[in-house]
């Protein structure tokens, strides 16, 4: 299943497809890992790493985020999706449960500053471990670069490939 999402990503990010294939292959993937994710955790399974997403605080899209999330857990990472309309303290809370980094989206251009909340929020806590990663619609590599996040991601499986690189996760 994982190269198979790996290529809808990658026909994703060069407009060979559209957001209802992906749609329906990510609902085809989380069928699949619903009946495996019980085998996997009897066998001691480890997952690559543990990542929190969520859409920031005054956003309620979720679409986008749903997708990267579906990606992120193909690629065999444990996935805390906190849902939408997440504040500092909600990604803060799964950081200290044990995520090394938090997925931040935003699709209105006006909840984008919340982005850079919560990237100071992380930095004034001296809390350095917690690697950033934001992506949305409005979202952009100069922005990213601007709030000091540590990675953007412009798809889904730029995410995956961008999460894993500020990570050190080679496949």
């Amino acid at each position: 299943m994982v190269p198979a999402m790996n290529r809808i990503g990658e026909q994703f990010s060069v407009n060979k497809i559209y957001v209802p294939q992906m749609l329906i292959a990510a609902r085809a993937m989380n069928a699949g890992l619903a009946v495996l994710e019980p085998i996997l955790a009897d066998s001691g399974y480890e997952p690559v790493g543990k990542v929190a997403i969520g859409t920031v605080k005054g956003d309620l899209h979720d679409i986008g985020k749903n997708i990267v999330a579906m990606m992120l857990k193909g690629a065999g990472f444990q996935v805390m999706d906190l849902g939408t309309d997440c504040d500092a303290d909600a990604f803060q809370k799964a950081v200290d449960d044990g995520a090394q980094a938090v997925c931040l989206s935003a699709m209105l251009t006006t909840t984008m500053p919340y982005m850079k909340t919560i990237v100071e929020h992380f930095q004034s806590n001296g809390d350095n471990a917690a690697k950033i990663i934001i992506g949305g619609a409005p979202a952009t590599q100069e922005y990213a670069n601007q709030i000091n996040a540590d990675a953007f991601a412009s798809n889904a499986a730029d995410a995956v490939k961008n999460l894993s690189s500020v990570l050190g996760i080679t496949s």
